[in-house]
C-alpha cells in the first residue's frame, strides 16, 4: 500500500498559496516569496523530492507545474517519476512532452486503487480541490505543512470543510526557524 502525501505551503489560518505569485486567487498571494528565505526552513522539499516515488495532480496544478518543472534543473529529480493528474475535462493530447510518463486518472476510485498498489508515497503539491475530495475519502496518509506567520482571512485551503467526523493528526516532525516558518509533519489516523 503506497502513502499519499499532500505537501504545501499555508499560512497560520489554513489557506494555501503558489509560491511566487497570485496563482491560488488571494489578493495577498506570493506571501511564501515575500517572507525572508532561510534554506534550512525549506530542506522539507528535498526531503519529499528523495522520498517521492510519484506526483499525483489536479488537473489546474498539473497545467501550472508541469511546463515549469519538466525544464527546471531543481526539479529534475521528478522528470522521470510517473505522475497522475486527476482530472475529468483533461485529454491525452493535452499532456506535456517530454515530463516523463503520465497517467490521467478520472474518480478518486482510481486513485484509490493506485493506493493499493506496491510502490512509495505519491505526493501531492498544490491541487487543493483534489486534496480535500482525498481527505474527505480518507485517502490522504500524510501531511507536510510549512505554515508561515500570515493571517489572511480568506483563501483557498487543502482542508476540508465538509462535516465530516473528526480526522485525528498525529504529530511526526516538526521545527520552528527564525523567519517565523514552522514545519509541521502529521500522520493521518
Amino acid at each position: 500500500m503506497r502513502d499519499i502525501v499532500w505537501t504545501g505551503f499555508v499560512s497560520l489560518d489554513g489557506v494555501a498559496d503558489s509560491p511566487g505569485s497570485e496563482a491560488e486567487g488571494h489578493r495577498s498571494g506570493g506571501w511564501v516569496m515575500a517572507t525572508e528565505f532561510l534554506p534550512e526552513a525549506f530542506a522539507l522539499k528535498g526531503e519529499e523530492m528523495a522520498d517521492t516515488s510519484a506526483l499525483l495532480l489536479g488537473r489546474n496544478s498539473y497545467e501550472i507545474f508541469a511546463p515549469v518543472w519538466r525544464d527546471s534543473e531543481d526539479h529534475a529529480v521528478y522528470r522521470d517519476l510517473p505522475k497522475y493528474v486527476v482530472s475529468t475535462s483533461l485529454e491525452e493530447d493535452d499532456l506535456l512532452d517530454g515530463w516523463g510518463p503520465t497517467a490521467i486518472l478520472r474518480t478518486v476510485d482510481e486513485v484509490a486503487a493506485l493506493k493499493k498498489e506496491d510502490g512509495g508515497s505519491l505526493y501531492i503539491h498544490g491541487s487543493l480541490e483534489l486534496a480535500r475530495r482525498l481527505s474527505d475519502a480518507n485517502l490522504v496518509d500524510r501531511y507536510h505543512l510549512l505554515m508561515f506567520p500570515v493571517l489572511l482571512g480568506a483563501g483557498r485551503s487543502p482542508f476540508s470543510d465538509a462535516d465530516r467526523d473528526k480526522q485525528q493528526l498525529t504529530l511526526a516532525d516538526s521545527e520552528t526557524y527564525a523567519n517565523g516558518v514552522v514545519k509541521l509533519v502529521y500522520t493521518v489516523g
